[in-house]
């Protein structure tokens, strides 16, 4: 099947009590290892390219990349999105280009900027059969061009969501409750530690999210900054020379109670990078004399799509779901 916007997608995934993995590419390794996952364990799935990935990888190769993946996965459904568009023109490019969704994320802006960039990019998008995702309130920590320190991020306020959505037509909504960007999603002053001297972060907000359900019923909610930062990663990187101190992510029992709910897309990022990471230097250390990136990049297409597919059954649930 071609290219599929994320609406049936939703439907499904909202009314089946799971979500549909969305998971930032940036390669062609990254690109199979997440479809190979998806397409043996007939997943839906979401490939979605960052400002910051275009600007790496150049849109037409992205883009290629994902049409490449569709032919070889004709069994599953597979979207292209837009993560985290800052401007009207960025969105435009990726809607002409070819991507089937976009999201503008104007959440840094105050609410009726924030509603009028939003319906701009939603009426330009709908006109081309696109779909959009907008974003209230703001999540802590770095990923690719978003920026926000703790302390600056804000939750959702549940009093806004349903005037927001109705005003911009937006198509699904990103919500803040607690998730965090990055592999340093909280400060330690934040979290406690467990008998095991690792850190335990703060529980999402679920109140924030049952109110915002009860307010927009029906309507899918989306989740950024979803990595569970997996510790085994994080000590391989630590033990082959890197230096990680305090790395946490999301518990992953929560994202699966939020995916049973309203939550219909989860966005992970920082897992990937960091199974590739933990491999490649893990790789390097035992292989000191090997020099060929087919070597070493073989293995780490091999960590994402394993950590894909754990994340399909385990934490979203949309296995056998395609």
């Amino acid at each position: 099947m071609p290219l599929v916007t994320t609406k049936e997608m939703f439907a499904k995934a909202y009314n089946g009590g799971y979500a549909v993995g969305a998971f930032n590419v940036n390669n062609m390794e990254i690109v199979q290892g997440i479809t190979e996952a998806a397409g043996e364990l007939n997943s839906p799935v979401i490939l979605q390219v960052s400002k910051g990935a275009r600007a790496y990888a150049n849109h037409t190769y992205l883009v290629k990349l994902v049409e490449a993946a569709v032919i070889e996965n004709p069994q599953i459904p597979i979207a292209l999105h837009l993560d985290h568009g800052d401007t009207f023109e960025l969105c435009k490019s990726c809607i002409d280009g070819g991507f089937t969704s976009v999201m503008i994320d104007a959440s840094s802006k105050p609410f009726e900027e924030n509603i009028a960039l939003t319906r701009k990019v939603v009426e330009y998008a709908h006109d081309h059969g696109v779909v959009v995702e907008a974003e209230l309130g703001t999540l802590a920590g770095v990923e690719d061009e978003v920026a926000v320190e703790h302390g600056h991020e804000s939750y959702t306020r549940p009093e806004e969501v349903e005037e927001f959505v109705t005003r911009t037509g937006c198509d699904s909504l990103a919500i803040a409750i607690g998730t965090s960007h990055g592999a340093y999603k909280f400060k330690a002053s934040q979290c406690t530690r467990n008998a095991d001297g690792i850190l335990v972060p703060p529980p999402l907000r679920f109140d924030v999210l049952h109110e915002c359900i009860k307010r927009l019923p029906g309507f899918p909610i989306v989740l950024h900054g979803s990595s569970s930062v997996p510790q085994e990663f994080v000590k391989i990187v630590n033990q082959y020379g890197g230096n990680m101190p305090d790395a946490i992510g999301i518990p992953e029992e929560q994202l699966r109670e939020a995916a049973k709910l309203a939550v219909c897309k989860i966005n992970i990022d920082s897992d990937i990078r960091l199974a590739m990471t933990a491999t490649i230097r893990k790789y390097f250390a035992e292989h000191p004399d090997h020099f060929d990136p087919r070597q070493y990049l073989k293995p780490a297409r091999q960590a994402v799509k394993d950590i894909v597919a754990h994340k399909i059954v385990y934490v979203l649930g949309s296995d056998g779901k395609a």
